[in-house]
């Protein structure tokens, strides 16, 4: 039998690559895992845990307003961008504290350094080293794909907008997908003229089209800006900083700050693959069946480097089935099958199974139930914003296959309904449970 330097060689210390590393060490596999910049991935370092301590800090624009409906005597406060930000920051280096502490406890070898493959079993540090693994995972994920049209340098990502020197006055964002959304209304709260550019006229593809265009309706009166059929002609920074974008089929748009949402592309550039016959989609994502190996028997991959489900939880899952089905004795797979998801723009909106359209393509007769109503909170506040429920069920079995949502704490709400939908429960079974009233969650039981 061969001799390995390690088990196993994770390649990447996001969240995908940090529990296959953890849980395959706790079988008793010698594991090493090579991160080039800060344990903890895209999500704990630069995504989805920074992002939504900013909305948290961006609801207390609307909060503060609100509160002298409720009877507190609020001056006009300011918002200090940089007490944000760096709170932020230290929140971030707690957590990437934390999962290096995790690894450590569990015996895995953190190597701070770029690795690429070299070779089915093989890979080379940034050193010069090479080393030998019985087993390689990728769980190297994706990074932020960026137009190609001239003065594309001068725009940021979601992975510099964290540091941003203050907030901007002006800020274009080109996309429509959750990233996009979710800054717009960020920015939006802390006092930006934000305008969100899209090269269609949908927003946030894949979600209900009703719960998206009451987003759409919302985010127009909260004062954002939507410019549809726009494609990226080119961006001109002036002597004063100011960036000036053109596009098509409008005039061009005077900013101080470009934000690029315009997806993610999986980072296998230069990764090494082709060493070992890895094979790669036309998105350059890494090829994997279900127990997630790739083309080469001796690699794996996890997570968004995949280009399966691009969801923290789904990458932990992948990394938790492939260390427990190759180094725990207890095969597993995960199961992709009602997979909710959230928005965390303003309002915030959620979603699991099936949407209308998805339905009638899949099912043919289907039911459809809605409650449209505005909170209780927002009535006392005088805020005209309503929240939408939607339950999309099966005519023929009474099942609920998908449960749709837009408003105050919504995807705290799905969360717990998600599990009915994942079950198989049927209206019938909604409307027999008790609601609990008053909240904005017993109108998933009132429905009609």
């Amino acid at each position: 039998m061969a001799e390995y330097d390690y088990d196993l060689f994770v390649i990447g210390a996001g969240s995908g690559g940090v529990r296959a590393a953890r849980v395959a060490a706790a079988h008793g596999a010698r594991v090493a895992v090579a991160e080039e910049y800060r344990v903890g991935g895209t999500c704990v370092i630069r995504g989805c845990v920074p992002k939504k301590l900013l909305v948290y800090g961006a609801h207390f624009a609307e909060d503060l307003k609100d509160a002298r409906r409720f009877g507190w005597t609020v001056p006009d406060c300011d918002f200090d961008w940089h007490c944000l930000r760096d709170n932020v920051h230290a929140e971030v280096d707690r957590i990437n504290a934390a999962y290096t502490q995790t690894l450590g406890n569990h015996a895995v070898e953190i190597i701070g350094e770029r690795a690429v493959v070299t070779g089915p079993n093989a890979v080379r540090l940034a050193d010069g080293r090479e080393v030998t693994a019985e087993r390689i995972l990728l769980a190297v994920g994706a990074r932020p794909a960026v137009p190609s049209c001239p003065g594309h340098e001068h725009g940021i990502t979601s992975n510099e907008v964290f540091d941003l020197d203050s907030v901007p006055k002006r800020i274009l964002i080109a996309g429509a997908g959750y990233i996009a959304n979710e800054f717009a209304g960020i920015f939006n709260e802390f006092g930006s003229k934000v305008t969100l550019i899209n090269r269609t006229d949908v927003i946030l593809r894949g979600y209900d089209e009703q719960i998206r265009d009451r987003l759409l309706q919302i985010s127009m009166v909260k004062g954002i800006d939507f410019r549809f059929h726009a494609e990226f002609e080119g961006i001109d920074k002036g002597e004063d900083g100011t960036l000036t974008v053109r596009m098509s089929n409008h005039d061009p748009l005077t900013v101080d700050c470009v934000l690029f949402a315009t997806g993610r592309v999986p980072n296998t550039d230069g990764l090494g693959l082709e060493s070992a016959g890895v094979a790669l989609d036309d998105k350059g994502a890494v090829k994997v069946d279900e127990d997630s190996r790739s083309t080469c028997p001796s690699i794996y991959a996890v997570g968004d480097v995949t280009n399966r489900v691009q969801l923290t939880p789904v990458a932990i899952r992948e990394g938790q089935a492939f260390a427990d089905s190759v180094y725990g004795a207890k095969p597993a797979r995960v199961d992709y099958d009602c997979i909710p998801s959230a928005v965390f723009s303003h309002p915030p909106l959620a979603g699991v199974g099936l949407t209308e359209s998805q339905a009638k393509q899949k099912l043919g007769n289907v039911k459809v139930y809605t409650s449209d109503f505005r909170p209780m909170k927002n009535v006392l506040a005088n805020r005209n914003e309503r929240a939408l429920y939607k339950m999309v069920c099966d005519a023929d079995t009474d099942r609920v296959v998908g449960l749709h949502m837009i408003g105050p704490d919504a995807p705290e709400i799905l969360q717990a309904a998600a599990i009915a939908v994942k079950a198989g429960l049927t209206k019938a079974d909604f409307d027999g449970t008790v609601a609990l009233h008053p909240s904005m969650a017993e109108e998933l039981v009132l429905m009609r």
